[in-house]
């Protein structure tokens, strides 16, 4: 197994219904607080959750409601490693939904940062708002 910025790598070669993956990199199993928010303007889309796993490619997460197929989100994951042993960091990522249902969401990663955090920082739970 691999070790990427305190994380294990796994490699999954059949789903649960005994399909294969077609995954092209390599998935990572981090469950951690996540923020998301979708960047339209007319939609006001936003909430918390927790990441199921993660991926160079993408991150699939729990959410608080289906996110539109195709829109573009922001995510912000506390990360579970710390820069230098003793600074907090978060993964900060910008992608396209790919897959959405009730109470989950996949995003295809385009671009992300790591950042760094206060040691305090907590994710809340958002306000939820729609402009139709």
């Amino acid at each position: 197994m691999n070790n990427i910025m305190g994380l294990r790598r796994y490699e999954v070669t059949e789903t649960p219904g005994g399909a294969a993956n077609r995954r092209r990199t390599t998935r990572f199993p981090v469950c951690e607080e996540l923020r998301y928010r979708v960047m339209h303007k007319l939609s006001r889309i936003s909430g918390t959750g927790k990441t199921l796993n993660i991926g160079s490619g993408g991150v699939l997460f729990t959410t608080e409601q289906k996110l539109p197929l195709g829109r573009t989100v922001e995510l912000s994951v506390h990360w579970p490693a710390k820069l230098d042993g003793s600074c907090p960091l978060k993964f900060v990522a910008v992608g396209r939904v790919i897959r959405s249902e009730a109470e989950m969401a996949a995003v295809r990663i385009e671009r992300y940062e790591f950042r760094t955090r206060a040691s305090g920082e907590r994710i809340e739970r958002a306000e939820i708002a729609t402009v139709a």
